[in-house]
């Protein structure tokens, strides 16, 4: 008798994988810490590059428009920058997006039911194949013909005459009376 596949013991027992998994973890976390401090230095690095510090004290008034003016022109062509980068970015997702579905559509994932086998008796196939052929030579005359009716067109008269005579009680009257 052959037994299944031997399951394979492990080298450790469950403590010290316990000890070596929390031991992971610490050190991951710790990481993990490391990682966002560098990323806020650098943060902090870019920011005072960017945009040093302002020196208000001793500007005169014509001094600070100038300022605020000069920073109003660069917030506009950051906030344009921003604008264009927001629509490659839209226009990307749309082009990967409609990209994705055509690979789902050349891949053909769309299942096909299978066909069934359909069993039918020689006299059955020629009595169907005669029909057919009895069919397409009496389609012409059995076709109803059709007659149109020509409809009965309105004399136009002159709408003053026309409104001239509906006006008051008589004018509904007569309304009332050619719809009964």
């Amino acid at each position: 008798m052959s037994e299944g596949p031997k399951k394979a013991r492990s080298k450790y027992s469950a403590t010290r994988r316990l000890l070596l998994k929390s031991k992971l973890l610490k050190k991951a976390e710790s990481l993990l810490v490391k990682e966002k401090e560098q990323k806020e230095v650098e943060r902090e690095n870019t920011l005072r590059e960017r945009a040093p510090p302002l020196n208000l004290s001793g500007l005169s008034v014509q001094e600070l428009q100038e300022l605020c003016r000069d920073l109003h022109h660069k917030i506009d062509i950051v906030d344009e920058a921003r604008y264009d980068l927001n629509i490659k970015v839209t226009r990307n997702d749309a082009e990967i997006l409609s990209l994705t579905q055509k690979i789902y559509e050349l891949k053909g994932k769309m299942k096909r039911p299978n066909l069934r086998r359909v069993k039918k008796s020689a006299d059955a196939m020629l009595g169907a194949l005669s029909d057919t052929r009895v069919m397409k030579a009496d389609f012409k005359a059995n076709l109803k013909t059709v007659k149109k009716e020509e409809e009965k067109k309105e004399e136009v008269t002159d709408w003053r005459k026309n409104v001239e005579a509906m006006s008051g009680m008589e004018g509904r009257k007569k309304l009332f009376d050619a719809g009964q």
